[in-house]
This record gives structure tokens, C-alpha cells and sequence, in this order.
């Protein structure tokens, strides 16, 4: 059976105690003699490489007082380098000394000079791989530093990092296998212009996006108004915005339409503020009435103490004069602004029944052109309206 055999193998290969200054040399093909145990001796160390990388992400997210965390995450890096490195020398040790890489390279034609490719390639992309991880380990940690810089920054910044590496893995690996560079990047010119051509809007909306994460107009959470849309931003991505509203809804607004319409961040400054207006009756005092309403707000705890709320005259309306009662508010949400204003009018209306200001309703006064007075509309008695059949009510027929 293999895997007994194969035990076998490993516990003799383990038992060896061959000394270093005998100048002897295992012979590694020797211990796995047939195709079956040199695949299962393959399989068996990409499983525990495999295992060790995982177990090296865990450890990159372990804090030791002892060791400063860059030079922790360089050990583990190279920690997993070395075991990659070692794995895939001992399996390529293993099938070149047992002859059927020779065999498959004379079968193919295949020289050393293809193999040294194919070895550098297999490097480059895991230096690439290991390089982003490094990279992206480096931005978050600069990131948590730095509060200016949002979750959405670092992350495309680690984003861009990371196409970066890749690109150049990728012309390295070309230029490894002698590949024409320059047909290579003529061809990838004209895909660039005709996915250009039709893709505008998308490519528009990708711009946008970068430009939002960069400029940083809001951010997850805040209370904006884009357009005829209002709710709070749950996700921005390079290509789209999205916003949860009060009703319930999700939109999803493209980035270039964003960045084309009038934007109203409610939360940006970390304060906001409100503006009620009440009416109140053309014969009282403006000015006692005003008092009563800053008084009537200030003692609220919806809102802010300092700065103080203000009332202000706004204007003439049809039936009241208009004031405009403000005050502030901290942490603006949707919550806090009605929790707010339904406090700040119901303040408002007790206080002006305590006082015996009146709040008038809508009315209108007619009146003729002689200035003896308003026309009184109450004093004259309707007239008998006539019945359906042309008689009047209790008249003889």
C-alpha cells in the first residue's frame, strides 16, 4: 500500500544518522523508488508548506511586547519564505534525481535554460504574492497611525499597491521567457482604447470613485443629501455610492453622478443645526415672544447648550409673523434631528399657552375700498331659497 509504504520511508529517512563529515550524500530518489511514493511525498510536503504559510498569517497577527511588530512580521515573512523555498527545492530535488524530469525533458525538448525560467517565474509570483501581503500589512499599520487616513484610502491604496506589484511581476516573468514586450504593449494600447469607447460611463464612474475616496466629500455613516436622495452612506466603492434612506430603501448612485450633483454632508462638521418656524399673532410683542421661545429651548437636553439657541425674526407671513427658532444639535442623525425638533415644538407651544401668546390660524380679511372698515360677513340673513319646483317654502299652491 503507498501510504504504509511511505511511512516506512519517512520514519527510515528520519532514522538515518548519517554524520555531516563522512562526506556521504542521501539520495533522496533512493528513499522514494516509485512514481506513486514520489506523488505522495509531493503532495505530502505542499500540504504541510501550505499549512505553515496559513499558520504564518495567524502569527503576522499576534502582538509580542517583547519584539517590535516590523521586525515580527519580517520574521514571519521570512519564516514562510524559507519553508516555501524548502518544500519546492526537496519535491524538485526529488523528481529531478529520480530521472523523470530528465525524461520529460528529453520527451519535450526541454533544456536547463527552460527549467531556470520556470524556476525564476515560480519566485517571481511568489515574491509577488508575499510582496503585496508585506505591503498591505505596511499601509495598515501606517493607516492606524495616521486618523486622517480612512478605512476606504488605505484600502485602494493597498489596491493600487497591489495591481502595481503585479504588473511588474508580470513584465519581469515576460521578459524572463524573452516574450515581444513591445507587440505585447501595442495590442494591450488598442484594448485599452476600444474598452475606453464602450465603456465611458463605467470608466467615468471609476474615475469618480477615486476621486471620492481621495477627496473624501463623506464617509460611511455621515447623513448626506445627493440630488433628490437622502438617507446615510453604507458602502462607497470605486464605482458606486450606496445609501440607505429613511424609508428603509437602498439606492445605489454611480460615482460620476456623485460627483456631478449638489452634495449636502449633515454630518461632516459633528454638529447641526435646526430651523423651526412658528407663527405668532400680528398684536402681540415680537420681542416677549421670541424670549419666551429661547427660554422655552434652552432648557431642553436634545439640544445643544453651547452655541446658544437664537430666534430670529424671518418675515411677514399672510396670517402671523414668522420666527425662526435654531438650535443646535450634536452628532447629526436622522434620530437625533426629530427627536430634536419634536422637543423644541412642543417646548415652544406650551410655553407660548403659559404666556397667552396665541399662534393665529390662516385667515384672510376683506374689506372694500372706502377705509370704513372690514366688510362683516355675519350680520345680514340669508335669503329664502326657492324650492326645486319654483314655489317658495309654505306659500300657497
Amino acid at each position: 500500500m503507498t501510504l504504509p509504504a511511505l511511512a516506512a520511508v519517512l520514519f527510515r529517512l528520519a532514522s538515518t544518522a548519517t554524520p555531516l563529515q563522512s562526506g556521504t550524500v542521501l539520495d533522496i530518489a533512493s528513499l522514494f523508488p516509485t512514481f506513486e511514493l514520489r506523488v505522495a511525498a509531493s503532495v505530502l510536503v505542499t500540504v504541510a508548506v501550505v499549512a505553515v504559510w496559513r499558520l504564518g498569517a495567524r502569527l503576522h497577527d499576534k502582538e509580542l511586547e517583547a519584539v517590535s511588530m516590523p521586525v515580527w512580521h519580517l520574521s514571519v515573512t521570512v519564516l514562510r519564505l524559507v519553508v516555501v523555498a524548502g518544500g519546492g527545492g526537496f519535491v524538485f530535488a526529488l523528481w529531478s534525481l529520480s530521472g523523470d524530469i530528465g525524461t520529460i525533458s528529453a520527451q519535450y525538448d526541454l533544456g536547463r535554460e527552460t527549467f531556470v525560467r520556470i524556476a525564476l517565474s515560480a519566485a517571481f509570483v511568489v515574491g509577488a504574492y508575499v510582496l503585496t501581503s508585506v505591503l498591505g500589512r505596511f499601509i495598515g499599520e501606517i493607516a492606524s497611525t495616521r486618523p486622517e487616513i480612512s478605512d476606504h484610502q488605505r484600502e485602494i491604496i493597498y489596491r493600487i499597491a497591489q495591481v502595481t506589484t503585479y504588473l511588474t511581476t508580470l513584465a519581469v516573468i515576460l521578459g524572463i521567457w524573452r516574450a515581444d514586450l513591445g507587440g505585447f504593449l501595442v495590442g494591450a494600447g488598442f484594448l485599452g482604447i476600444v474598452v475606453g469607447m464602450a465603456a465611458r460611463q463605467t470608466l467615468g464612474s471609476l474615475i469618480a470613485g477615486f476621486v471620492i475616496m481621495f477627496s473624501r466629500p463623506f464617509e460611511i455613516g455621515d447623513w448626506v443629501e445627493v440630488g433628490d436622495h437622502e438617507g446615510i452612506v453604507t458602502e462607497i466603492t470605486v464605482v458606486n455610492t450606496r445609501i440607505q434612506t429613511f424609508d428603509g430603501e437602498f439606492v445605489m448612485i454611480p460615482n460620476d453622478v456623485v460627483s456631478s450633483e449638489s452634495l449636502v454632508n449633515r454630518s461632516r462638521k459633528g454638529r447641526l443645526r435646526l430651523d423651526i418656524e412658528v407663527g405668532v399673532d400680528y398684536d402681540a410683542d415680537i420681542d416677549r415672544a421670541a424670549e419666551v421661545a429661547q427660554a422655552a429651548v434652552e432648557d431642553l437636553d436634545e439640544v445643544l447648550s453651547v452655541p446658544k439657541p437664537q430666534v430670529v425674526a424671518k418675515r411677514f407671513g399672510d396670517s402671523a409673523v414668522v420666527l425662526g427658532v435654531r438650535p443646535w444639535i450634536d452628532r447629526p442623525s436622522a434620530r437625533r434631528w426629530w427627536r430634536a425638533r419634536t422637543a423644541t415644538i412642543s417646548a415652544v407651544s406650551e410655553a407660548f399657552d403659559e404666556e397667552g401668546i396665541a399662534i393665529p390660524f390662516p385667515q384672510r380679511a376683506l374689506s372694500e375700498r372706502d377705509p370704513s372698515g372690514p366688510i362683516s360677513l355675519t350680520d345680514q340673513r340669508p335669503e329664502a331659497s326657492p324650492e326645486a319646483d319654483g314655489g317658495v317654502e309654505g306659500g300657497d299652491e
